[in-house]
Formats: C-alpha cells, structure tokens, sequence
C-alpha cells in the first residue's frame, strides 16, 4: 500500500477517533481531573498504535530513565503534531503551556480547561509571562510536568532555531530541573502535509538542567544541547527515509 492511501486511511481516522474521544471525554468534565487523563493518555496511545498499524510509523523513546521524580519543566523540540500527543504517553502528569485561542474551540478547548492546561495570550507579552508563570507555579506545586515547545511553533528539521524568552524566565522561575528533549518527528509528519512516512520517530530525553543557573547560561546550555541532540536525530532518521527518496525532497 502506498505511503499516500496509508495516510489518507490514517488521517480520516485520526480526527475521527478525535472526535469519538472528544464526546466521550464530556461526561469527565464533571469528574475529578484524574478520570480526563486516562482519558487522554488513552487517546495518545490510540494514535500511536493507528500509526504503526497504518502507516508501519514506530517510536522510540531514549533516556526516559533520566526524567526527575516529581515537577520538572520539558523542554522539547517541535517538529510536528506528532510530539503533542506522543509526550502525553511518557510523563505522568502534563501541563502544556498552549496559545490561549486552543482554549476556546469548543469540546477540545473544555477538556483543556479540565485538565488545567496553561494558556497564553501572545498578544499580551509582559502580562503573558506574568500570567504563565503564575499557573505553572501552581501545577508545579502539585508535582506536574509543565511542557514547553520553546520556539513557540512547529519547525522544519534543519531549520534555524528560533527559541524564545518564555523557557528561560519559567526555569528562572519555578526553580526546578528542566528536562530537554530533542527528536525527529517531522521527517515522518512533515508540517504541511498529509504525508505520514514509515519507520522510526526517536525522542530523546538529555540531562536534566538543573536549577540555579543564570538565564544566558541555562539559555545557551538548553539551545545547545537540544540542536545537537537533534540534529544526529534527524540525520539518522533522514539515513532510514533516503529508499523513498521524495519523503526528505518533502520535508
């Protein structure tokens, strides 16, 4: 079957099963927060298993031994929309700090309330941060992973990187380790495309970052490490696409 019937098989599938889990997640709206999020983890690992099922598209997480017990704040590269569910399934307890328009659309935007994600208004800037902080102080306080894309966007592998203030005044802040995490997921979910390519996401989880550093040192250290980390990622897996030849020409 070929990667464009596998995708659009999968595709079709993905928002459907989106939309199953949306309805059924309604009636957790009234329930504590813990009953939402075996919901969610479940929906990850739905979309995981449909990937490897339909499009032979596997993942491999290096280094989850080396993620602190307790509150961190997760740094991670982003590559495509794959790496918004897929970490759902490794960490306990999540919060993704998220634009603060995803908080409206309605059934998605209820469960993200529910589950006490952070919203951020972009357009408010010193407010923003303000505001951030405040709510990741509180879900650190509870022993939540607080997740973080901090180029603010998804980025082509092998793009130059655009970090942004945010991940630096949060490890300023909240005064926990901070886990990086480099990976490879868009060679196989390109951003743009309805593409889904066969073979292996690989996620890794670096050293943590520990707490006390001054902000251009832990900014430089995070960039750093993470880019790395990434580029040997997306070399390798670029390696494993070269037989399709148009799956590199496409991201």
């Amino acid at each position: 079957m070929s990667v464009i019937i596998r995708s659009v098989i999968f595709n079709l599938l993905f928002y459907l099963v989106l939309f199953i889990y949306l309805i059924v997640a309604l009636p957790t709206l009234l329930l504590p927060r813990g009953a939402l999020l075996w919901l969610v983890k479940s929906w990850a690992q739905t979309n995981l298993w449909m990937l490897r099922v339909i499009c032979d598209l596997r993942y491999d997480f290096i280094g989850l031994e080396k993620v602190p017990a307790g509150a961190v704040l997760v740094s991670s590269k982003h590559q495509s929309l794959w790496e918004t569910f897929a970490l759902i399934s490794v960490f306990s307890d999540p919060a993704y700090i998220l634009k603060r328009e995803l908080m409206w659309i309605p059934f998605f935007g209820w469960c993200a309330w529910k589950a006490d994600m952070i919203p951020v208004n972009r357009g408010a800037r010193s407010q923003a941060l303000a505001d951030m902080t405040e709510l990741a102080k509180v879900e650190t306080g509870r022993g939540r992973q607080i997740i973080i894309f901090p180029e603010g966007t998804r980025r082509a592998p092998g793009a130059e990187p655009k970090y942004k203030f945010g991940v630096v005044h949060l490890y300023n802040e909240l005064g926990v380790p901070c886990v990086p995490v480099a990976l490879n997921s868009g060679l196989f979910w390109p951003r743009r495309s309805f593409r889904r390519y066969p073979g292996t996401v690989r996620v890794e989880i670096l050293d943590p970052i520990a707490p006390g550093l001054d902000k251009a040192e832990f900014a430089a250290r995070l960039q750093n490490d993470v880019e790395a980390a990434t580029a040997r990622l997306v070399e390798r897996g670029r390696r494993e696409l070269a037989p399709l030849g148009e799956a590199v020409r496409a991201t």
